[in-house]
């Protein structure tokens, strides 16, 4: 179950999570463009005066400034926010998906950015970053996945995305399975129905499930971690076995993990008549409170539960008839 802790924020982890492995590998060396408040980069920026590189409001050029480290053999990581990196398309694409450079990218701020509103909600970063060859995207379910994806990000030899909101990083209390290229966790199997989340929603889902089986169905939850390269043995044991599957995200639903687990299911000759994707649809969201906007895109626990009730009833229809 989720910690009842008051939670450090997904920001507040990551940042430690970097400080840490600085201190252990000297390889590592960390850049952002003007984000350093923002990201809580200060204790790194003074703990590692050498091997920090704030480039200014220049985001092209801190993704080309980091291609050239990794190329060098450092291990850069680019803390930067989603929308932000939006700026630097085509240095990702030129300078370190086409080299297969081992830059990792952290994106702070990915999905409800809250009252910063639609300059800063990070929307897209999973459609725009899964569409180059050789980037890993990965999003952390809670806190506990944080630390361990970033070491994986940090051994892996190419480059990586790891996405994560300006949200509260709850801890959910499990034993946490290690963080494998393309494997998702699963928390638990449900035969009625699964959730499927990319990211921090997980914490709302595994609540949502609860409140399904206390109602009689029985729903599981997957911490998919990865959306690129997907776990298809997993995403397609669900959609062969369960009543019916949901995905979860908070990015667009255009281009997103949805469309990615529908491909993979197509590619397959998967049957996806009882598959719902929940997200960011395909509009611009306006300012407001972090809370009610997820509720409002039907993204928060009551959200999430009222459409597996719905499609709970419809596979119940679909098998009767």
């Amino acid at each position: 179950k989720p910690g009842s802790s008051s939670p450090k924020a997904f920001t507040d982890v990551v940042s430690s999570s970097i400080f840490q492995a600085m201190t252990d590998n000297e390889r590592v060396v960390v850049l952002t463009a003007a984000m350093c408040a923002g990201n809580k980069l200060g204790k790194v920026r003074d703990g590692f005066p050498d091997r920090f590189f704030d480039t200014g409001i220049c985001e092209a050029h801190a993704v080309a400034f980091a291609g050239g480290m990794a190329k060098a053999g450092l291990r850069p990581i680019v803390d930067i926010y989603s929308t932000f990196l939006q700026r630097s398309f085509d240095h990702i694409f030129q300078e370190v998906a086409l080299q297969n450079l081992p830059v990792t990218f952290c994106m702070d701020r990915a999905g409800i950015a809250g009252e910063d509103g639609p300059t800063h909600h990070g929307a897209f970063d999973n459609a725009y970053m899964r569409c180059f060859p050789n980037i890993v995207n990965m999003s952390p379910g809670d806190a506990l996945d944080v630390e361990p994806m970033l070491e994986f990000s940090l051994q892996h030899d190419g480059p990586t995305a790891i996405r994560y909101p300006k949200a509260a990083a709850d801890s959910v209390e499990r034993q946490v399975a290690p963080v494998e290229l393309g494997k998702s966790e699963v928390y638990i199997w449900g035969k009625d129905g699964m959730l499927i989340a990319f990211g921090s929603l997980f914490t709302s889902c595994i609540q949502a499930a609860e409140k399904l089986r206390e109602e009689g169905l029985d729903v599981g939850v997957i911490n998919a971690r990865f959306s690129k390269p997907l776990d298809t043995e997993v995403i397609h044991q669900a959609l062969q076995e369960s009543g019916f599957v949901i995905t979860i995200e908070e990015g667009t639903l255009c281009g997103g993990f949805g469309s990615a687990v529908l491909e993979s299911a197509n590619d397959a000759g998967l049957n996806t008549s009882h598959l719902k994707r929940l997200g960011i649809p395909d509009r611009f969201i306006e300012h407001g409170n972090r809370k009610e906007l997820l509720a409002d895109l039907g993204l928060d626990v009551a959200g999430i539960t009222a459409t597996a009730r719905e499609l709970a009833q419809q596979t119940k229809v679909a098998i009767n008839d």
